[in-house]
């Protein structure tokens, strides 16, 4: 449990400086980006505010699994990780996967129909598998912590 508790640390700085950059690109680059984008290329500037919300909305799609990460860590921090809490915050970071998914299978299949070059819908459905894969690790992972929160909790009541 030592290398656990050594990881914790730096992986809390990273988050922080990841959390930290995703507001600014969420406030700041990602509409500045789109507005930019709409004076450069008029006929595409209905795309404008869609765009902004996706994106905005994915952002935060990771700022949620960010928020449950770092509440795992402190479970893990305080050996609570085997308890019902974590379970709530992989459900969470399992919604946030699920919701980021849901949104990027619409903007796939908007630009699977519209397209005239089958570069981007093919990224875009590889990015679909890459996610769909990504959410059901969590879900199998979610499975598991479950299973050794019954056995901690059966070994507890049996000591």
């Amino acid at each position: 449990m030592l290398a656990e508790h050594r990881a914790v640390a730096p992986l809390r700085a990273f988050l922080v400086v990841l959390f930290g950059i995703l507001v600014m690109l969420q406030t700041f680059s990602l509409p500045g980006q789109f507005a930019h984008m709409a004076e450069e290329s008029p006929d595409m500037a209905y795309l404008r505010w869609p765009m902004t919300a996706v994106a905005v909305f994915w952002v935060l799609c990771v700022q949620v699994v960010i928020v449950a990460t770092w509440k795992l860590l402190t479970l893990v921090k305080h050996d609570r990780i085997f308890s019902d809490g974590a379970l709530r915050w992989v459900d969470a970071i399992v919604w946030a996967i699920t919701a980021a998914w849901a949104v990027l299978v619409g903007v796939f299949l908007y630009v699977g129909f519209n397209a005239s070059d089958p570069g981007l819908p093919l990224l875009l459905f590889l990015m679909v598998v890459g996610v769909a894969a990504l959410g059901l690790l969590m879900v199998v992972m979610r499975a598991l912590l479950r299973q050794a929160t019954t056995l901690r909790t059966d070994m507890e009541a049996v000591i």
